[in-house]
Parts: structure tokens; sequence; C-alpha cells
């Protein structure tokens, strides 16, 4: 009885880990964010709209009214700016999670387009738009990876500091 008992201690000791995957938003908790209530459009438009498996988001700012004001190079600094595409980001995936139900139906991530309302000397539009990237990829690991651009313009709606538009794949159909 005691050679069985060190025989099963010792091949649990050495069994191969079963890796447990995370949901995207066990994976976005782990990293201590949440996901606010979606955005709900103020004008003439939708915030998403699908077509088959593809997903077209609208251009987000940050949910629940906290967008970050004002512009790059002026009145934002870098590291603002990078938060501030973080909480677009956390409001895209509520809003991606309203229209399918589940983040996990996310295939990939296929374009972002990033835009920040900069001065004309400022450079740093990459930078500030790797926030929401970043957010994109902690969620969805390497399927959150998207073509991107990441362009500055002379004003945002609202004066936001940074909005984003993106194209998601979906699985199945």
């Amino acid at each position: 009885m005691k050679k069985f008992i060190i025989a099963t201690a010792a091949s649990l000791m050495f069994a191969p880990m079963v890796a447990i995957a995370n949901t995207p938003e066990q994976s976005l908790k782990s990293e201590g964010f949440s996901l606010p209530a979606p955005v709900k459009p103020i004008a003439n438009y939708v915030t998403w709209r699908r077509a088959g498996n593809i997903l077209y988001l609208s251009g987000h700012g940050a949910c629940e009214g906290k967008s970050v004001l004002g512009k790059l190079g002026q009145d934002v600094i870098v590291e603002q700016g990078y938060d501030a595409a973080q909480q677009v980001g956390l409001c895209a995936l509520a809003t991606i999670k309203e229209a399918t139900g589940d983040l996990s139906t996310v295939k990939q991530v296929l374009q972002i387009t990033g835009m920040v309302n900069a001065t004309n000397d400022f450079t740093g539009h990459s930078l500030v738009i790797n926030g929401f990237s970043d957010i994109f990829v902690t969620a969805f690991g390497d399927d959150g990876k998207a073509a991107r651009a990441a362009v500055g313009m002379s004003s945002l709606p609202g004066n936001m500091a940074v909005e984003v538009s993106a194209v998601i794949e979906l699985k199945g159909s």
C-alpha cells in the first residue's frame, strides 16, 4: 500500500500540467481591468454592425462619459493618452460583448484605426494607440493583434483625446 501511495504521488508530481484557458474577461480581470457599461449612440448611427462573422465597431471614446479631453502635445501627455486609449479599448470590448453576448466569440481582431487629437508637431500617435492595442492583446492574446493605423487629427468629437474604431472576426458564421 505504501509503494502505491508513493508511486501515485510521484506520478502526480511529474504529470504534465494541463493549462486552463482563461476567458477574455478573466484575462482582463487578472490584470486589474473590468468592463464598463457599453456606450449608447449620441447621434444618428449604431455603435456596431455585424455582417456574417465580421463585426464593425464605430469610433469609440471611453464609456460612461469618462473620455480624456484635450489635445496631445498641448493639454495631454503621452502617458495620459495611453491611459485614455486603454479606457477606449475597454469600452470597445464592452460593445463587442453587447453585440455578441460573449467576448469568447472573438476569433481575431482584424483592424484598428486609432485617431489622436493632436497638435501639428505631435508624433507619438502610435505610443498613444498602444494603450488600446495592449488591452485587446490582454483580452485575446495574439488574436488581439491587428493591422493598425494610428493617425493624428486636428480635433475629435467633444474634444476627446482618443477615438478608435475596429473590425473584428467572430468564430462561426
